[in-house]
This record gives C-alpha cells, structure tokens and sequence, in this order.
C-alpha cells in the first residue's frame, strides 16, 4: 500500500490541480449529460466526454504557467460578464482595453496607453 501510495505522490506531485475553469467546464459537462439522458440522443452523450478529457488534461497538466494564464482569462471574462455597469472596449490603435460607464450616449474615448481619441455610443 505505501508503494502506491508514493508512487501516485511522485506521479502528481508537479500537476496543476483543480481551479475555477475546470470547475465550469465540469458543470457544463453535468448538464450536457442530464441533457444526453432526457434527450436521448447518442451524440450528445459522445461529445460529453470531450470537456471531461478537457478537465482531465488540464488538471494533470505540467505547464503551470499556461493553465494559470487560462485561468486567469476566464476569471477576466467573469468579471466583465458581471460588471453592468461599465462597457468595455478596444482601443483601434494600441489594442488596449478600456473601460467606460454606460448610459452616456455617445462619447469621445481617450486610451489612457496611446492617447488615441475615438468615439463610441455606451
């Protein structure tokens, strides 16, 4: 038993675990399928499994600094999603991202990077 023990404490020692992303991804394969059961259909079922080898991959990944990054854009993402009251654009020039309150109609946009001017309606 202690053989196994140490042999999956040395397998898994330098994966990346559980975050916030595969979390998602898990519950949307639970509802993909309870979806495949009610519904019936087998395709649904066999795409499934494909956001749990998702999961699997990233949680037993090595690239640490790669599936934080994802993790991090996901958890930027979110955020966005539930901010309501500020939009969000891209600056044409430079790319930047750059946040305006809503409501104001149209309005001259600086980006605070290139000082590029434009003008967009919130």
């Amino acid at each position: 038993m202690q053989k196994i023990s140490a042999w999956f404490r040395r397998t898994f020692q330098n994966c990346y675990g559980v975050d916030q992303l595969n979390l998602a991804i898990l519950v949307f394969d639970l509802i993909l399928c309870f979806a495949g059961l009610f519904i019936r259909n087998g395709w649904l079922s066999l795409f499934a499994y494909i956001p749990m080898g998702l999961v699997l991959f990233r949680m037993l990944s090595r690239n640490k600094t790669k599936r934080y990054q994802e993790n991090r854009r996901f958890l930027q993402l979110l955020d966005r999603l539930k901010d309501r009251n500020n939009r969000y654009f891209r600056c044409p020039k430079c790319r930047q991202t750059v946040r305006v309150p809503r409501g104001k109609g149209k309005i001259s946009i600086t980006c605070p990077r290139c000082k590029e001017k434009f003008i967009k309606k919130t």
